[in-house]
């Protein structure tokens, strides 16, 4: 998993600091450091130490600004939090549920009538480009360098042998247990555009659906 995931939810262990975040996140304007803390009653220090660890962590982001619902005083601006991204969403195995429903949007907003078409077209397009970014990495080989981005993706590949990657987990599960035609064929198209992206010609994905894993599996050209 993303260590960024893993270092979001190791913040949200002490329960000031997560009592503090539920706040942040709660309110319709960016808090200031005494805000937060008259809130939870306690002290402004500790209040700006638990604030800061979650600007660290990717929770929360800051920035310099006068309250909008306070009348501008003298001194140095105060600095505001307020909540950063999307949250956190913690799945073991790793699911990446937004990028199939981010794929399956812009299919259904540019072709309603052919969805699943334009869909499997999104999906390879979004892989092209995570495979665009694996170029600089040709020093690591063909098959350890598409593993890495893999694993990075929350699929968990395996070496089967020198020339067969196979997939441990399946990041799309249980869309892939109710409506597995359409869920596998974007992940096939999705993997098959890193693969092309990367500019890999010795690389191919195949769909193979297996009981407990993923449906596509990676092979090598053996060498002559």
């Amino acid at each position: 998993m993303d260590q960024t995931a893993w270092q979001a939810a190791a913040a949200l262990l002490d329960p000031v600091r997560r009592a503090l975040y539920d706040y942040v996140r709660h309110q319709p304007l960016p808090v200031t450091r005494e805000q937060a803390a008259d809130a939870q009653s306690i002290s402004r220090s500790l209040a700006a130490f638990h604030l800061d660890k979650l600007v660290e962590a990717g929770l929360l982001g800051t920035r310099y600004e006068a309250p909008a619902d306070e009348p501008r005083g003298r001194g140095r601006t105060p600095k505001v939090y307020e909540a950063a991204g999307a949250g956190l969403n913690l799945t073991l195995p790793q699911r990446r549920y937004e990028l199939i429903a981010s794929i399956l949007t812009e299919a259904i907003a540019a072709q309603p009538a052919n969805a699943a078409t334009a869909a499997c077209e999104r999906a390879r397009m979004h892989g092209e480009k995570h495979g665009k970014t694996l170029t600089r990495q040709r020093h690591r080989g063909a098959v350890a360098m598409l593993a890495k981005t893999l694993s990075e993706l929350g699929y968990e590949p395996a070496q089967q042998d020198t020339a067969t990657l196979v997939m441990l987990n399946c990041p799309f599960h249980t869309l892939a247990v109710s409506e597995p035609a359409l869920v596998c064929a974007l992940n096939h198209a999705f993997v098959d555009g890193i693969i092309s992206g990367a500019g890999e010609e010795t690389l191919h994905a195949e769909l193979v659906p297996r009981p407990g894993g993923c449906c596509v599996r990676i092979t090598a050209d053996k060498a002559p």
